[in-house]
C-alpha cells in the first residue's frame, strides 16, 4: 500500500532528574553537596532511507516516545544522556508541525538527518547550587521536560519526469512499455489509485525515473477526484509530461483537456506552470487522431514540443524518451545541499512570548499558564522547602505576585497553574 501523508504524535525524552546528596566519607568533616545532574533526554531523529518510498512504517504506529534521561547520582555523577531515537525516512519526505504549520524538515539525500522533537535538558543537582551563603543547599532540578508535538507528514516523490493528464489517457501504458514497472491498466478510469515509479533506460547509457501520477479532473486542486491528494508529487518533478488522448475516444476535445489539467496545475502551485512541459499525443493509431492533432497544433498559442506517440504499436516512444532525456541534462536537478557546519548565523527577530498569563475559572479561581511558567513548575522538586522556595523567588521575579494583585488577588485566594493549586499569601 502507498502511503504518503501520515499525522503522528512524537514526545522527545525528559531530561534526568538532578540528586540531592551529601559527602558521607569518613575523615572528611562537612563533606558538602554531592548531587549529579539528570543525563539529557533523547531526541526524535528522522533520517533518509533511500530504501523506503512509502510512510507504511507510520500508519500502524503513531505515537513515538523517547526515553528520558538517567537520574544524578551522588558522588557528584551525572546521570547517562538517552541515545536518540533515531525513525526512517523515505528521500521527499516533509515535516510541518500540525498546531503552527512550521515547515520543520524537508528530507532529499540519503543519510540527511533532522531533529524533529529536542530532549529536555537533565536537572541540575544540588553540587550545582553550593554558593559562599549556602555551602550545602538542599536543591536539585527535575529535568526538563522534552518537547512534544503533532507533526503531518508528507512524501513528495523524487521523480525526474511527471506524467500527467486526465484519467484513461494511457499514463500507466506509457510508463509499462518504457520501463519495467508493472502498474494496473484497465479500460475506466482511476485505475490508478496511487503513483507508481519507473526507471527509463533510453539506452545511451542515460536514464531518468518517470512518475505515473493518478488522473487528474477538473477541479482537483480544490479536491475533487484523486488529484489533490497526489499534486504534491508534482512538485519536485523536474520535467512535465502532459499525456493527451489525441484521439478523443471519450468524446472530449484534446486542446480543452489541456487547458484545465494545466489550469488545476497553476491553482495547485503557480510555479508549476514554469516547468519545461512536454506534450505527448497519444493513442495516434486510432482513427481522427491525426485530424485532431493538426487541429490542435492550430489552437495551441505557445511553443510546446509535441511527440505523437502509440503506445499500443510503440510508435514514436524512442523519440520521446531521447526528448526528454535531452531535456533533462540541461534541468539541474532539486537538491538542498545538507548543511553540515553554517559558516554564517543569521539571526530573526522574533517576538518574545509572554512568560505567563493569567486568567479566572468560573469558580473564582486565578489559573496560571504559559510556556515558561510551565516549564519552571515542572522542573521545580515540591519535595524540598528550599525547593519550594526557590520557585516562589522566581515567580516574584518574573512579576507573577504584582500581577495577580492587579488583577484582584487577595490573601486566601486559590492560584492554580496546571493540575495545581496554591493559596495566595500577602
Amino acid at each position: 500500500m502507498f502511503v504518503d501523508q501520515v499525522k503522528v504524535y512524537v514526545k522527545a525524552g525528559d531530561g534526568g532528574n538532578g540528586l540531592v546528596a551529601f559527602r558521607r566519607e569518613i575523615y572528611v568533616p562537612m563533606g558538602g553537596p554531592a548531587g549529579g545532574d539528570g543525563g539529557n533526554g533523547a531526541d526524535i531523529i528522522f533520517e533518509v532511507d533511500e530504501g523506503l518510498n512509502t510512510l507504511m512504517d507510520f500508519r500502524y504506529q503513531r505515537h513515538f516516545k523517547a526515553k528520558r534521561g538517567e537520574n544524578g547520582m551522588s558522588k557528584g555523577q551525572h546521570g547517562k544522556n538517552s541515545a536518540p531515537m533515531v525513525l526512517p525516512v523515505p528521500p521527499g519526505t516533509t515535516v510541518k508541525d500540525e498546531q503552527t504549520g512550521e515547515v520543520l524538515a524537508d528530507l532529499t539525500e540519503h543519510g540527511q538527518r533532522a531533529v524533529i522533537a529536542k530532549g529536555g535538558r537533565g536537572g541540575r543537582g544540588n553540587i550545582r547550587f553550593a554558593t559562599p551563603r549556602n555551602p550545602a543547599p538542599e536543591i536539585a532540578e527535575n529535568g526538563e521536560p522534552g518537547i512534544e508535538r503533532d507533526i503531518i507528514i508528507e512524501l513528495k516523490l523524487l521523480a525526474d519526469v511527471g506524467l500527467v493528464g486526465f484519467p484513461s489517457v494511457g499514463k500507466s501504458t506509457l510508463l509499462s512499455v518504457v520501463s519495467a514497472a508493472k502498474p494496473k491498466i484497465a479500460d475506466y478510469h482511476f485505475t490508478t489509485l496511487a503513483p507508481n515509479l519507473g526507471v527509463v533506460d533510453t539506452g545511451d547509457n542515460r536514464s531518468f525515473v518517470i512518475a505515473d501520477l493518478p488522473g487528474l479532473i477538473e477541479g482537483a486542486s480544490e479536491g475533487i477526484g484523486l488529484g489533490y491528494q497526489f499534486l504534491r508529487h508534482v512538485e519536485r518533478t523536474r520535467v512535465i509530461v502532459h499525456v493527451i488522448d489525441m484521439a478523443a475516444t471519450e468524446g472530449r476535445d484534446p486542446y480543452q483537456d489541456f487547458l484545465t489539467i494545466n489550469e488545476e496545475l497553476q491553482a495547485y502551485d503557480k510555479t508549476l506552470l514554469d516547468r519545461p512541459q512536454i506534450i505527448v499525443a497519444n493513442k495516434m493509431d486510432m482513427p481522427e487522431a491525426q485530424d485532431n492533432l493538426a487541429l490542435f497544433k492550430e489552437e495551441l498559442t505557445e511553443a510546446y514540443p509535441i511527440y505523437p506517440i502509440s503506445t499500443l504499436t510503440k510508435e514514436g516512444l524512442r523519440e520521446l524518451l531521447f526528448a526528454i532525456a535531452d531535456k533533462l541534462d540541461t534541468i539541474p536537478k532539486f537538491t538542498k545541499p545538507v548543511e553540515e557546519a553554517p559558516k554564517r548565523m543569521v539571526y530573526r527577530y522574533q517576538e518574545e512570548e509572554a512568560p505567563f498569563n493569567i486568567s479566572r475559572d468560573p469558580d473564582g479561581a486565578f489559573v496560571l499558564s504559559g510556556e515558561k511558567i510551565e516549564k519552571l513548575f515542572r522542573m521545580t522538586d515540591f519535595s524540598r522547602d528550599e525547593s519550594v522556595q526557590r520557585f516562589a523567588r522566581q515567580l516574584r521575579g518574573m512579576g507573577v505576585d504584582d500581577a495577580l494583585r492587579k488583577k484582584g488577588a487577595e490573601d486566601g485566594d486559590t492560584i492554580r497553574l496546571l493540575d495545581y493549586e496554591f493559596e495566595f499569601i500577602e
